[in-house]
């Protein structure tokens, strides 16, 4: 009987360190996934202030012709 507990024993123990991987492992893929969306999400808005950008310093047609006259 007391190789029977200790067989339970071990099993009990090797389960609780398999379901303590699988935990800390889907925690790392949530930090990873996460990390990926706020990359993704940075370079979007990277990019829309760039277009801004752009278009701010772009100039003017009125003004090209206005200092043409000039």
């Amino acid at each position: 009987m007391r190789n029977v507990e200790r067989i339970t024993s071990v099993k009990n123990e090797l389960l609780d360190i398999f379901m303590s991987m699988q935990v800390d492992e889907h925690a790392q893929q949530q930090r990873s996934s996460a990390q990926r969306s706020l990359r993704a999400r940075r370079g979007i808005e990277l990019h829309r202030e760039f277009q801004q950008l752009s278009r701010d310093i772009a100039p003017l047609p009125e003004y090209e012709q206005e200092s043409e006259l000039h």
